[in-house]
């Protein structure tokens, strides 16, 4: 009887090894179709550092390197990575939803100088203006290279306050304590020029841009425009679900976005037949990125605007971000993306209907918002080039 038991117990012992055998063989082969041998090559490398350095080394900063130098290697200009200081600045800016004063500043000798300021922001009411320099922050100077840091400094905690010693443009200086506070950016701004013309500049395809240009559309068509013309210049796009929603409510019926992944097939993204039939023109530069010049690229294609500006840069990969346990992320070129035709603009960049390329002096005043209408060469052209498309 005991002889019995003890050959079922080593029966049972046996078939326990053997499950826990084929168990460890299924996971190494998992991890050998997943990872490949230069991914187990990785790991191998981790392990080493845990178990044989004997050195102090700080474990998130060699992460960073290594997954940073991991993505450049994959020799794709579109993919990234970030740190988790950077990965969380990304979340912010892409939710246009942040914590500050409600400015946006440059660095330069004499201090930050204030580029624009947000409607409603604590800023505004304290009358802060562009063109305006701040030159110190909570008694810590801003110029020279101090003036790096000053983003840093402004920003903070909702509800904290900060003490602003500010420049003025007519040379007088004045402090202004501000109480920092969430700030709700626009995407979408919009005016009525002169013949009533609407100009709709979209600043970024992010979270609220296509809800905020319907209604920029529809504003501008109850207040009698004529004509429209979009300023992507400077746009740094966004998220394709923004881009496609925006193009269903300008164009008419028919397909306007394909994209294709890894493991093949195409997905179309069609527009209804709801549209705004009005002469367009759209103004691109050379920083008009990924969704802005894809906007202009579909208006184009459609016969639907004249594209007027300089040269963009010929994207055509969309990047999903992928969070990291260690607080980063990676961001990772997944698809390919190709106009309603089927054309993609890889290499090529967008072609212009009308050139027009600004003086550095000009650049430098558009991005700071103090290039006037009338000295802007490429709206002027595009106003100039308005019904040419169809």
């Amino acid at each position: 009887m005991r002889t019995r038991r003890s050959f079922r117990a080593g029966h049972l012992i046996l078939a326990a090894l053997l499950g826990a055998l084929v168990t460890a063989g299924a996971v190494l082969l998992a991890a050998w179709l997943l990872l490949g041998r230069w991914g187990l090559s990785v790991m191998e490398g981790v392990a080493l550092v845990n178990t044989q350095f004997v050195g102090d080394f700080d474990g998130d900063e060699a992460a960073d390197a290594a997954l940073d130098g991991m993505v450049n290697a994959l020799g794709d200009r579109w993919s990234y990575y970030l740190t988790a200081e950077e990965y969380a600045d990304q979340t912010e800016r892409r939710s246009n939803r942040f914590v500050g004063i409600g400015v946006t500043v440059t660095p330069e000798e004499a201090g930050a100088r204030i580029l624009s300021v947000e409607e409603g922001g604590p800023a505004q009411a304290a009358g802060l203006l562009p063109g305006e320099v701040i030159t110190g922050a909570d008694g810590q100077p801003l110029t020279g290279e101090a003036a790096q840091s000053a983003a840093d400094l402004i920003r903070g905690e909702e509800g904290t306050q900060v003490t602003l010693t500010v420049l003025g443009t007519d040379g007088t200086e004045r402090e202004v304590t501000l109480t920092r506070a969430v700030i709700q950016q626009k995407s979408v701004t919009w005016e009525m020029l002169d013949g009533d013309v609407a100009l709709i500049t979209v600043k970024n395809f992010y979270s609220g841009c296509a809800q905020q240009g319907r209604e920029a559309l529809a504003a501008a068509q109850d207040a009698g425009a004529r004509g429209v013309v979009f300023d992507l210049r400077n746009d740094p796009g966004g998220y394709i679900s923004e881009l496609t929603d925006l193009l269903d409510a300008v164009l008419p019926e028919g397909p306007i976005f394909r994209t294709g992944g890894k493991g093949g097939g195409e997905s179309v993204v069609e527009s209804d037949s709801e549209c705004v039939d009005l002469p367009m023109t759209v103004i691109v530069n050379g920083d008009s990125y990924s969704a802005a010049e894809f906007f202009a690229a579909q208006l184009q294609e459609d016969g639907w605007a004249v594209v007027v500006g300089s040269p963009t840069s010929g994207k055509g990969y969309s990047q999903l971000t992928f969070p990291l346990l260690h607080g980063g992320a990676v961001g990772l070129s997944t698809k390919t993306y190709r106009t309603g035709d089927g054309v993609s603009l890889v290499g090529t960049g967008l072609s212009l209907d009308v050139r027009v390329d600004l003086s550095e002096e000009d650049a430098a005043l558009l991005s700071a918002g103090s290039l006037s209408h009338g000295e802007d060469e490429q709206l002027q052209a595009a106003l100039g080039a308005l019904g040419e498309g169809r």
